[in-house]
């Protein structure tokens, strides 16, 4: 009998130890889909641009937010910019301007919170983060549907709702809307490297 007794108690505790393993991991898991910062959304100081946020934290300090997941097109920003006369500067700011009011219209409707799920920070000191109004409604989600973003690939590992952006802007490009309908327009990531120099 007591030959049995070690064995089995070995095992109990064996398995009680990967299940422990296991349960943690289960938790760590969750934890990371749901690092959202606050329960009542974060105040928007600003929108940046069509996939840039600037919101004050709860100890009252500004952060920038990088949304997770796509690329929207670029703004211009200095007075060289702004005064271009280059076609492609012309198209890629005129749907940029697009999507930053687009995401202010959003953000006002959303009582100017938001809740963010942080998923990673880029080497300008930026949190990258999916961004969601109060009502849940997915930012990222409405860009891409109404053709005023692209999904940004090389970082879609790290965004949590993949599928989903992913079919928002299948959907866009089926129904050739926004950048969709533009034959002349330049990703994002191809402007920057060709004509931000």
């Amino acid at each position: 009998m007591e030959k049995l007794i070690k064995p089995v108690r070995f095992w109990l505790c064996t398995t009680i130890i990967i299940l422990g393993l296991i349960g943690c991991d289960v938790v760590r898991q969750a934890a990371s889909r749901l690092r959202f910062v606050g329960t009542s959304g974060e105040a928007v100081e600003r929108v940046s641009d069509g996939d840039t946020l600037v919101v004050k934290d709860t100890d009252g300090k500004n952060f920038s937010v990088r949304f997770a997941c796509i690329d929207a097109p670029e703004i211009a920003h200095t007075k060289k910019e702004k005064q271009s006369k280059s076609a492609s500067d012309r198209n890629q700011f005129t749907w940029g301007v697009k999507a930053q009011q687009r995401v202010q219209e959003l953000v006002q409707q959303g009582g100017d919170r938001v809740t963010l799920n942080i998923t990673d920070s880029d080497r300008y000191g930026r949190k990258i983060a999916e961004v969601r109004l109060k009502n849940g409604t997915f930012v990222q989600q409405v860009l891409l549907q109404e053709g005023l973003a692209k999904v940004y690939r090389p970082y879609l590992n790290k965004c949590p709702s993949k599928n989903l952006v992913q079919q928002a802007e299948v959907e866009a490009k089926q129904q050739r809307l926004g950048v969709w309908s533009d034959t002349k327009f330049v990703n994002p990531w191809e402007y920057r490297s060709l004509y931000k120099k």
